[in-house]
């Protein structure tokens, strides 16, 4: 296996430079995910060097090298709720590796992640912060999952159908095998589209928090409070959905 990332774009470019060493999946994410994602590894490596050759074509992509598999970095047995998203923000600078989240620094935050900041304060009475950054709830149990892991910078929906689809269907798939607790939140019909293959896994379906569609049901869905609802009754702990304030 190789090293799926490379250098991003811009000045993600240079930071990354180092980051190409064509490493074993078991060193880029948890080994857990790395044995899960065995079967997918050479489209894992197919999409690195598309990656690469986007890099050497001077289109670059997004996120940043190291952070393309960040989803993957956390233990699978942690694993808790998933949430999926389409792809990342196309802004150089923003996208973290993790679905709806933002680089730390990103101000404003993207209207979509403003949206779910929203209902989870009118959910859960969680403070809304000014940050982007969901890497808590990342370390709480929670996936954050695109279903494509790239994007041409400037360009929204660039990389789908290059190849990343069938590498987060594994994923979708290896999680609803191992069984609960585990709550599948899914925003929009992008997400909705791939309910089989959650199996018997538990969902909560709304559409997306995007400006054009929150108010035509995702307001007011309570996605959070269901979630952690329903994984105590399958036997497990509710998330801790409190995101920590700016640095």
């Amino acid at each position: 296996m190789t090293d799926a990332t490379g250098p991003g774009q811009g000045g993600e470019q240079s930071r990354n430079e180092a980051h190409d060493h064509r490493r074993p999946l078991s060193e880029q994410i948890d080994p857990s995910w790395a044995s899960a994602l065995e079967p997918v590894a050479d489209r894992i490596a197919d999409m690195g060097e598309y990656l690469r050759s986007e890099v050497r074509a001077g289109r670059g992509y997004l996120p940043a090298g190291e952070n393309v598999l960040r989803a993957f970095r956390q233990p699978l047995d942690d694993v808790r709720v998933l949430v999926v998203g389409q792809d990342p923000y196309p802004t150089p600078g923003h996208p973290i590796g993790l679905s709806f989240a933002v680089d730390p620094h990103v101000r404003p935050v993207p209207r979509s992640l403003a949206n779910v900041y929203r209902e989870l304060h009118d959910d859960l009475g969680v403070p809304v912060v000014e940050h982007g950054d969901l890497t808590s709830w990342s370390r709480n149990g929670v996936l954050l999952l695109n279903r494509v892991l790239t994007v041409r910078p400037g360009e929204t929906a660039s990389h789908r159908g290059k190849g990343w689809e069938p590498v987060t269907q594994r994923a979708i798939e290896v999680l609803a095998a191992r069984g609960g607790p585990l709550v599948a939140i899914l925003w929009g019909r992008d997400a909705s589209a791939l309910k089989p293959l959650l199996g018997d896994v538990p969902s909560i379906e709304s559409p997306h928090p995007s400006p054009l569609s929150a108010s035509r049901g995702f307001f007011g869905s309570r996605p959070f409070s269901r979630a952690n609802e329903l994984l105590v009754a399958q036997g497990g702990e509710p998330v801790d959905w409190t995101l920590p304030p700016a640095a």
